[in-house]
């Protein structure tokens, strides 16, 4: 009987998948699917032989009859008394047998008391019993549970522990539906909000359908319309996930969006991918859910409690709105139509009054009903262009409206640019927000240096700020600098023709335009040079200087950087990459502010500050002759005077050691570790040392190589652990000491393997690029390489460059979450050979693929 029971379900399921892909009604699948369930279910009930007091209830999706292709089967089997030995058995039997033929069901056995107690202390249980179904069995018994349970429900209680489960939830989620795989069950935004709604709805008699909030006014007939639209949409993105899946899955991955973007007709067009649209499409049908959602679930409050929101009497503000407690309210719901100047300006009462915690339902409704009221005439309107730099302008919750604006719509329709990105996916292996996302992650980030509170975090960037005039004008800047991704071209350049048009369209002075204009024009610039060029370079650092022309543009420019750098990634962001732009920096400030930087006179201040800290050592003012003797000009300029304190009271009696000598220290800004290499120069030395640490699993992010006069390797590498994977100061002596070892070793070098890589870039990988020119003073060849990150990337790098005997003399690591951007000063005979010079190039492209 098992086999045919099992035939019969594996039959029918393949029979709705075949259906569903030819013609997709979800809902209809999704009630079909309960349907074979429940025959299966009575089959084996009927056969089991059950008390006839028994009743076997379906609960939770499966209880709502919505239950998806690869979903768990959620059962209760209602029991008038706790079971004899003898009905354990048949239980036992039963529940196996739904395993047997092939159910993954989640079972519970209870009486109604059982039910009762568990759901008293468990939000999870009672919202399953609020939605249970009877499958076959005891009718009476399950009438007597749901009477039950509707009399013991406490609607305010069910909906406030509901509302603080949806918290819960979106916290697991960082309160955000825009990740770029997100759980489109889970997440805010997804299926779990829409149900959050029916759930409270129902329990407090409202009902379970779009259609009885309609008739109970909590919502109009249009977004009644357009939230069954997004809930089908997000319905259909599931089954199609669980089928394409073979299994319960519910993060749309990276593995499955190009598929879903076929079957679901997205288009790829010139500028982004299909799956991009997909995904597009998915986070405004989750933005549009988590508004309703907000608006919905402070409705549901105040009628629940059966009083105005808040407490005591309206407190007036003005002749359009009022306080109920802690919440701006419009004084008269068509306000925003009567008066459309009314909708910026809600937001900037909210920014004004630091009393307030947020807005009516009544005033969101409304609010958000009247976003299309902002069209050309409304953004050419004086007042309105006024109200939006007024919010701009303000001490406080600038990010906090900026955000409200942003989820009820009306920041996309002030700004038409800023609305073409709500949504947009940047597939880029760093960026890990959606383009809108991110912006304003980087308007956060500015407003967090001007919080005195917050001054410990970054202290260059809060004193910068607090004496730079008109700070408003980065948060402008902020908008703009990616508001042109996605449409083709450089997003830079086309990002500052929109800043312009704001700026003379808002009146700002010729001065703060051209302002906003560079900053968006070179928001990219400082990153890029602190990263990929020698900015102990005098050379570098005077053509850094005078591309920024001001110390108020380098100050604005310092600025965004870190903010933008910082909002792209919490991987992103390090240490290391602050110091390269604190350093560039003050460096160029030296230069815009009068001073000029000279060779000898750095070289000269460089040594003379580690001569005082080697006397602190108490080491002698002639201790560092014999090693200094060994070092260029070059090299004072590339290291600091800590660094070359350092090893020369490590080497200083050692000049000539004919032993690998390995030392290695907590780096100087506090994350990671500098190791030291001095040993004789040879053939893949470079090779070596990065096959070892690819080894002991850490990533190299800087490397300064110097060869000395007398023919000695002194290496300096910046290094950090992958993950949890080491203790930096357990790892000092063990690196010293095997490190030693390795570089003695005269054994082949190892072949390079070719680590695992992570989903994002199987699914979006970095086009390899290698290019190898002579650099501007002709002595020596800059080689620049872009590819996906890897373990084991440098390491093959390396090993290409030995083979083809190029010589390494500085490296700049620079990884940007899964993207890898390198660039590698080196010198060879082989490099004057063009010839050789495209094989290597060939060589490194196939080494850089994935």
């Amino acid at each position: 009987m098992i086999d045919t029971v099992r035939a019969d379900l594996q039959s029918g399921r393949d029979r709705l998948r075949t259906e569903f892909l030819v013609s997709p009604r979800a809902h209809r699948l999704l009630q079909a699917h309960a349907r074979v369930i429940d025959r299966t279910l009575k089959t084996l009930w009927k056969n089991a032989v059950m008390p006839r007091g028994a009743a076997l209830v379906a609960v939770g999706g499966y209880g709502r009859s919505e239950l998806f292709p690869f979903s768990d089967i959620d059962i209760l089997i209602l029991l008038e008394s706790e079971p004899t030995q003898l009905e354990r058995e048949k239980l036992e039997r039963l529940v196996g047998s739904f395993w047997d033929v092939g159910l993954e069901a989640s079972h519970s056995v209870r009486t109604i008391q059982a039910c009762l107690d568990a759901a008293s202390t468990d939000i999870t249980v009672q919202t399953s019993l609020v939605e249970a179904r009877l499958v076959c069995g005891s009718r009476t018994l399950f009438s007597r549970l749901a009477s039950t349970m509707q009399k013991t429900l406490d609607c305010e209680v069910f909906f406030e522990a509901k509302r603080l489960e949806q918290e819960h939830r979106h916290a697991k989620h960082q309160d955000t539906p825009y990740a770029l795989e997100p759980n489109l069950k889970e997440a805010p935004g997804g299926l779990r909000d829409l149900h959050t709604i029916k759930w409270i709805s129902s329990a407090c008699g409202i009902g379970k359908r779009w259609r009885d909030l309609e008739a109970h006014g909590l919502i109009t007939r249009t977004e009644a319309i357009e939230l069954g639209r997004k809930e089908d949409l997000l319905i259909e993105l599931r089954i199609r996930l669980h089928y394409l899946a073979g299994r319960r899955e519910d993060r749309i991955v990276f593995d499955y969006q190009t598929a879903l973007a076929g079957q679901m007709r997205s288009h790829a067009t010139g500028t982004r991918r299909a799956s991009e649209a997909l995904m597009q499409r998915y986070f405004r049908a989750a933005k549009a859910i988590t508004q309703i959602n907000t608006i919905l679930l402070q409705s549901l409050g105040a009628r629940l409690s059966q009083r105005t929101q808040g407490q005591g009497e309206p407190r007036e503000l003005n002749e359009r709105f009022q306080i109920l407690g802690d919440l701006l309210d419009a004084k008269n719901e068509e306000i925003f139509d009567s008066e459309p100047t009314a909708i910026l300006e809600s937001f900037l009462l909210m920014q004004q009054h630091h009393e307030l915690r947020g807005m009516t339902a009544v005033t969101l409704r409304a609010l958000w009903r009247a976003r299309r009221r902002i069209d050309p005439g409304y953004r050419r309107n004086p007042i309105n262009r006024l109200l939006f730099l007024q919010i701009l302008q303000q001490p406080r919750g600038i990010v906090h409206e900026f955000r409200r604006m942003n989820q009820y719509g009306i920041l996309g329709r002030y700004m038409p640019e800023f609305g073409r990105i709500v949504g947009q996916m940047q597939h880029d292996l760093f960026h890990v927000y959606t383009v809108d996302q991110h912006i304003l992650m980087v308007l956060r980030n500015l407003r967090r240096f001007t919080m005195p509170e917050l001054a410990h975090e970054f202290p260059l960037a809060s004193q910068l700020i607090s004496g730079f005039e008109h700070s408003w004008l980065l948060y402008i800047a902020a908008l703009y600098h990616d508001i042109a991704k996605g449409r083709g071209g450089d997003h830079s350049q086309l990002g500052a023709v929109d800043a312009r048009r704001f700026g003379r369209s808002h009146g700002l002075s010729a001065d703060d335009i051209e302002l906003v204009e560079f900053l968006v024009t070179h928001h990219l610039t400082m990153t890029v040079v602190a990263q990929k060029q020698d900015i102990a370079d005098p050379v570098v650092v005077k053509s850094f200087a005078s591309t920024v022309g001001s110390e108020r543009r380098l100050v604005a420019l310092y600025l965004l950087t870190v903010a933008d750098v910082r909002g792209t990634s919490p991987k992103v962001w390090n240490a290391w990459k602050a110091k390269l732009l604190e350093d560039l920096f003050r460096s160029a400030r030296y230069l815009l502010t009068g001073g000029v930087l000279r060779l000898d006179s750095a070289v000269a201040d460089t040594q003379a500050e580690a001569m005082r800290l080697l006397r602190l050592y108490a080491l002698s003012d002639t201790v560092k002759d014999r090693f200094w003797a060994q070092l260029d000009t070059a090299y004072f300029l590339r290291h600091d005077a800590q660094e070359i304190a350092w090893q020369t009271r490590t080497l200083h009696y050692r000049v000539d050691s004919e032993k690998a000598i390995v030392r290695a220290r907590l780096s100087s800004f506090g994350e990671g570790l500098q190791v030291m290499i001095y040993t004789p120069d040879r053939k893949e030395l470079f090779a070596r040392i990065c096959g070892y640490f690819e080894r002991a699993n850490f990533n190299i992010v800087e490397a300064k190589i110097h060869t000395t006069r007398h023919g000695y390797a002194l290496d300096t590498f910046l290094i950090m652990g992958r993950g949890k994977a080491a203790h930096y100061r357990d790892m000092i002596s063990l690196i010293e000491t095997e490190l030693a070892l390795e570089l003695q070793s005269n054994a082949p070098l190892a072949p390079s393997a070719r680590g695992r890589i992570s989903r994002r870039v199987r699914h979006f990988p970095v086009t390899p690029s290698v290019d190898i020119r002579p650099d501007e003073r002709g002595t020596l060849h800059v080689l620049s390489v872009v590819a996906s990150d890897r373990p084991g990337l440098l390491y093959g790098i390396a090993r290409v460059l030995a083979r083809y005997n190029v010589n390494l003399r500085s490296a700049k690591v620079n990884t940007l979450g899964d993207r890898a951007e390198d660039v590698f000063l080196v010198a060879g005979d082989s490099l004057s050979n063009q010839r050789v010079v495209l094989l290597l190039e060939q060589d490194l492209l196939e080494e850089l693929h994935v």
